[in-house]
C-alpha cells in the first residue's frame, strides 16, 4: 500500500477500456488532439474492442486528460491506476490504431460480456490460499522473472499470443478447477479468462486492476507477492511501493536487467547483455550501435535521443545551421558590394 503521492512531478495513469469502437481511426486522431493539448507522453492503442494506454503528465493535465475522455459516454466508467515519478517516464506521445488492444490472437473474443468474475486486492489472499485454486500468472517469462505470486504457475511465454497453446495444453484438463489469473495492470486477463470461459471453463477469476492494484491496495506485511513487477516504462520495474525496483533494461532485448547483470562482460549498453548476446547478428549488433552512438551524441548535447524534445532540438539545429549560412551569404555579398 502506498501514500498519497499528488505532490510528484508526473503522474503516470494505466488504463484500459472494452468497449465497441465503430471507427477507431477517428478516435485516434481526437485522441491524438487531446494528449498534445494537455501535453501528455506515452502510447494509448486503440481497437474495435476498446482502449489500452500508459500515459503521463502532471497532476492538471492528467485529470484535465481523464475528464474530457470520460465526458464520452463510451469510457464513462474508466478507470486507471496512477503511480508516481519525479522524471518524465515517456518522451514521445503515440495513438495506435490495432486489432486487438492487447495481442493474444483472438480478436472475436468478448471481453465485455465474457471475461471472468473480478477479485478485488483485498480479497485476493483468501483466494489464493485456497489450495484447490490453480493461479496463473498470465505475463511473459521475462516479466515473473523478476516477481510474481508465490505458487503461480509460470506459462513461460515470451509473448501474449502463446497463451492460447499453454491454456490448451497445461489447463484443459482442469476445467472442474478454480483457475486464478493476473497480470500487470488486469488487461490480459481480461483476455484470458475469456478465453478460458469460451472453452468451457465454469470457475474462472482475475485479479482486479492487476498487480499495481494490487500494490496501492494491500499493505506489505500482508502481501503474498515476491520481488518486483516489471512495468513498460523508463521505470523498468516497481516494488510494493510503487517506486522504481533498481532495474536498467536492455535496449537490445528488453529484458530487465539486475545491477549484477550490468557487471558481467556480457553486458555493453545498447548492445547486448547474457539474455541476448548468443542471439544479436552482426548487423543487428551494428544498428544497435549506430542507435547507441546517437543516444550519446544526443547526452553530449544535453537533449534527448526520442520524443518530442529531441524533434524540437533537432529543428532547432536546423534553424541556427540556417540562419549562419544565410548571414554568411549575407556577409559574403556585402563585401562583394562594397569591393
Amino acid at each position: 500500500m502506498v501514500d498519497s503521492k499528488t505532490s510528484a512531478d508526473f503522474i503516470v495513469s494505466a488504463f484500459y477500456h472494452f468497449c465497441s469502437i465503430k471507427s477507431p481511426s477517428e478516435l485516434r486522431k481526437h485522441l491524438l488532439q487531446q494528449v498534445k493539448r494537455f501535453n501528455m507522453k506515452g502510447t494509448i492503442l486503440v481497437a474495435n474492442e476498446g482502449i489500452n494506454g500508459t500515459i503521463a503528465g502532471t497532476r492538471p493535465d492528467t485529470d484535465q486528460f481523464f475528464m474530457q475522455l470520460r465526458a464520452d459516454d463510451r469510457f464513462d466508467a474508466l478507470q486507471t491506476k496512477e503511480s508516481y515519478t519525479a522524471e518524465a517516464p515517456f518522451l514521445r506521445a503515440k495513438v495506435k490504431v490495432k486489432e486487438e488492444i492487447v495481442t493474444l490472437g483472438q480478436p472475436d473474443l468478448d471481453p465485455e460480456n465474457q471475461a471472468g468474475t473480478h477479485v478485488r486486492p483485498e480479497d485476493w489472499n483468501a483466494l489464493i490460499s485456497d489450495p484447490d485454486v490453480i493461479l496463473v500468472d498470465t505475463r511473459n517469462d521475462y516479466e515473473v522473472a523478476i516477481g510474481s505470486f508465490e505458487g503461480a504457475q509460470n506459462p513461460n511465454t515470451q509473448s501474449f499470443r502463446e497463451f492460447p497453446d499453454y491454456a490448451e495444453h497445461q489447463l484443459a484438463p482442469h476445467k472442474d478447477k478454480k483457475i486464478a489469473m493476473f497480470c500487470t495492470g488486469g488487461i490480459r486477463c481480461e483476455k484470458s479468462t475469456a478465453l478460458l470461459k469460451s472453452q468451457g471453463f465454469k470457475d474462472v477469476y482475475h485479479l482486479e486492476g492487476g498487480i499495481l492494484n494490487y500494490f496501492e491496495k494491500v499493505p506489505a506485511s500482508e502481501s503474498r507477492w515476491q520481488g518486483a513487477c516489471f512495468v513498460f516504462d523508463e521505470r523498468v520495474a516497481v516494488n510494493q511501493d510503487l517506486k522504481p525496483a533498481g532495474f536498467v533494461q536492455c535496449h537490445a532485448c528488453r529484458r530487465p536487467l539486475t545491477p549484477d547483470d550490468l557487471m558481467l562482460v556480457s553486458y555493453e549498453p545498447g548492445l547486448s547483455c547474457r539474455y541476448c548476446i548468443e542471439t544479436v547478428t552482426d548487423h543487428q549488433r551494428a544498428r544497435f550501435a549506430e542507435r547507441q552512438k546517437q543516444i550519446q551524441l544526443a547526452k553530449h548535447r544535453g537533449e534527448a535521443h526520442l520524443g518530442d524534445a529531441a524533434r524540437s532540438a533537432q529543428a532547432a539545429r536546423k534553424s541556427a545551421k540556417y540562419e549562419a549560412r544565410l548571414q554568411g551569404t549575407t556577409e559574403a555579398r556585402t563585401t562583394k558590394d562594397k569591393s
